[in-house]
C-alpha cells in the first residue's frame, strides 16, 4: 500500500505527462529571471530520481547507512549536462516517466518498517519520511511550472 508521500510523488508523474501537450518553446523559456526552464526542471527531477533509484533504493535495509546526498550544486550542474543527451523534450518526458515508474515499483518492495540513516547522519529515516523530502521538492518545482504556464 502506497503512503501519502509516495502517492504525492506519483501525482508529479501525471502532471509532467500532461505537459507533453504544451508548446515546446514554453518548455525552453526560464520560469523566472535567473531560474531554470521547465525542461531543465524536469531534467533536474529526473536526475534526482536516477540518484535515488541507483544509489539509495537498493540499499534501504534495516540499519543501513546510505551514501550521503551529493553536493546539490554540483549534482544540479550534472543534471543540466545530462539532459543535453535528449534529442527533444518528448524523449526527456518519456525518460522521466519511465524512471519515475521504475522508482515507484522499487519503493513498493521496501518494507515500511525499515529504518536507515543517510551519510554520517544519525536521524533514522523510513521510506515514508525519505519520500516526504522528495515529495516536497516536487511540489516546489511543480508550483514554479504552474506559475510559468499560467502567465
Amino acid at each position: 500500500m502506497s503512503s501519502k508521500a509516495v502517492l504525492s510523488y506519483q501525482e508529479t508523474t501525471k502532471e509532467i505527462a500532461m505537459l507533453k501537450n504544451v508548446e515546446e518553446q514554453k518548455m525552453l523559456d526560464s520560469v523566472k529571471e535567473g531560474k531554470w526552464s521547465i525542461r531543465e526542471i524536469i531534467g533536474h527531477l529526473l536526475y534526482w530520481d536516477k540518484f535515488i533509484l541507483e544509489q539509495h533504493i537498493p540499499f534501504m535495509t534495516q540499519g543501513a547507512a546510505l551514501t550521503a546526498f551529493p553536493d546539490h550544486d554540483s549534482h544540479n550542474k550534472e543534471a543540466i549536462q545530462y539532459i543535453s543527451r535528449f534529442e527533444n523534450i518528448a524523449s526527456l518526458f518519456d525518460e522521466f516517466i519511465h524512471t519515475r515508474n521504475q522508482l515507484f515499483n522499487a519503493i513498493e518492495s521496501i518494507d515500511r518498517d525499515v529504518r536507515f540513516t543517510i551519510g554520517s547522519g544519525k536521524r533514522p529515516f523510513s521510506i515514508e519520511s525519505y519520500m516526504t523530502i522528495f515529495s516536497k521538492h516536487d511540489i516546489h518545482h511543480l508550483a514554479q511550472i504552474r506559475n510559468k504556464l499560467s502567465h
